[in-house]
């Protein structure tokens, strides 16, 4: 483990150093002066920039610049057209999308049906929603180079919110050529059809990331609304700076060397509270759940009773006053699908509420057969809102009884390896800690770490639930609310039962960003750099 934290601390040091070069250096360019630039420090650097092959947060928010949508979602829950305008056949059976003129790939080459086809078939290969619907799918077609024809086996009501939904995975349009990658590789290149274009020549994993104005992109003429209406861009470039050192941004946002911080430290929120050119805002208003992961693949965690023994040493408050402190920003909630939301339902959280389940805990794991084997937990540092997560668990699950092997590693070496479904002894992994934006989570389709399909197109850790499987097609073909709120709870008893995931409780993330930004738009993606302006 010293060796472990020897190594981060070098890692850490170095590239703090590049990043202050880096913002140096992006201070001081001419290609500066020639417009406007937004400087910002995002929640995590940028390493998987394909939107498709990883839900990690910060490559959707790279998907947003770079890709567009056939149709989105907006603050008003409101599906939108946004490449395409789209019908429903009398018989609910048939959708047709037609696709809006101008739209162009980054490369100059126009965008096609065939595209948006592959593209959606890449993107339902992997995501719970674009599973689900597929079941119901007879076929999807390009029936000109326009129009895309969506053709169901039988009616299906969640078709439009799958394809406009507003967070990972987002069906992202790429060009056919790229769309035929499989996705469980990554894209070659960024080709999208977006309001910015990636700049590769100045792409450093870990130091920065960098977007120009798409000249071409023809935005629509409806205002911005969450990811629907007119994406306007109304500066030149934008800069993702990494700093892992949150002190060190801060500082930075304060003095002007930044524009924008994404995640301050909720410690030191009330000091830029006090700075007047400074604005603080929670962007997305329905927060976040965080949540333990565990590999259902290998010992320990492939013995339910352990998985249940692990649950019960954790408790909701525990994460939450060490991650982020002030209850303002808290909520303790055992719902699988968020709190305050038709689906709600404390069933099965008792002890992760309450906290009380530790000596049930060190009971169950002494009759489960647990022979010591080593729990591999990734333990993330340079991330404000995944660092106190593992720390806090590490601690209960000693406390309970497991050996815990805590490997110290940055987010996105954790967002990598969590891909791979190799032993831990052979770089593999036991548990690791995320979140998903509440929007992501809040009804048992949409929560696509809810499923059980296992190796074969199931989320990171792999589980497989036949049971939850038929309730969830069981939830969609539900006639009322009320037979959806009651499958949602078999569902909720099913996951605690089998712990598929530990929900950890909900926050809320405020950002910062200087006052020369005007026009910051809020939502459940965010944040967004279209709409907005800088004042010189």
């Amino acid at each position: 483990m010293f060796h472990l934290m020897r190594r981060g601390r070098r890692a850490f040091a170095s590239k703090l150093a590049l990043s202050v070069v880096a913002l140096s250096t992006a201070l001081a360019s001419p290609v500066l002066a020639a417009g406007k630039t937004i400087t910002a420090v995002m929640h995590s650097d940028l390493r998987i920039i394909d939107p498709i092959f990883t839900t990690a947060y910060i490559t959707r928010d790279h998907g947003y610049m770079v890709y567009d949508t056939l149709i989105t979602t907006d603050a008003n829950f409101k599906i939108q057209p946004q490449m395409a305008d789209w019908k429903i056949s009398d018989d609910k059976l048939t959708y047709t999308f037609t696709l809006r003129d101008g739209l162009k790939w980054h490369d100059g080459t126009p965008v096609t049906a065939e595209d948006c086809v592959a593209s959606l078939k890449r993107w339902a290969a992997v995501d719970g929603m674009g599973q689900q619907m597929m079941t119901f799918t007879a076929s999807i077609e390009a029936t000109d180079p326009k129009t895309v024809t969506l053709k169901l086996k039988e009616p299906y009501a969640l078709v439009l919110e799958s394809i406009g939904k507003p967070s990972s995975r987002v069906p992202f349009m790429m060009p056919k050529r790229l769309a035929e990658t499989p996705p469980d590789k990554q894209i070659p290149e960024q080709i999208g059809s977006g309001p910015f274009k990636f700049v590769q020549g100045e792409f450093q994993p870990g130091v920065k990331a960098v977007y120009v104005k798409n000249t071409d992109y023809v935005p629509r003429k409806e205002p911005a609304s969450w990811t629907a209406g007119g994406k306007v861009v109304k500066v030149d470039r934008v800069e993702w700076i990494t700093m892992p050192d949150s002190q060190t941004a801060v500082n930075a946002l304060q003095s002007g060397d930044i524009d924008f911080m994404e995640v301050p430290p909720w410690d030191l929120l009330p000091v830029l509270e006090g700075n007047p050119d400074l604005k603080v805002e929670t962007l997305n208003k329905f927060g976040y759940q965080t949540l333990g992961r565990m590999n259902f693949l290998y010992p320990p965690f492939d013995n339910q009773k352990i998985r249940r023994a692990a649950m019960l040493a954790m408790n909701q408050k525990d994460v939450l006053d060490a991650l982020v402190g002030n209850p303002k920003y808290y909520k303790i909630c055992g719902a699988f699908f968020i709190c305050d939301t038709p689906f709600a339902t404390d069933v099965g959280s008792e002890t992760l509420i309450k906290g009380n389940g530790m000596a049930e805990a060190k009971k169950l794991l002494a009759e489960s057969g647990y022979d010591g084997t080593p729990v591999v937990v990734m333990v993330p540092g340079d991330v404000v809102t995944l660092k106190a997560q593992p720390t806090v668990a590490v601690q209960a699950l000693r406390e309970a009884g497991f050996k815990v092997d805590a490997q110290a590693t940055d987010w996105q070496t954790v967002v990598s390896r969590r891909a791979s479904q190799k032993p831990p002894k052979e770089g593999g992994w036991n548990m690791f800690f995320t979140n998903w934006v509440s929007a992501d989570v809040s009804n048992p389709i949409s929560n696509l770490s809810i499923g059980g399909q296992g190796k074969k197109g199931g989320w990171f850790g792999w589980a497989e639930d036949a049971k939850i499987e038929k309730l969830k097609d069981d939830f969609v073909r539900a006639a009322s609310l009320d037979d959806q709120k009651k499958i949602a709870t078999e569902i909720q008893k099913e996951a605690y039962d089998q712990v598929i995931y530990i929900p950890l409780g909900q926050y809320l993330a405020p950002s910062a960003w200087r006052k020369s930004l005007t026009g910051v738009l809020d939502g459940p993606a965010t944040p967004v750099f279209w709409n907005i302006d800088k004042s010189e």
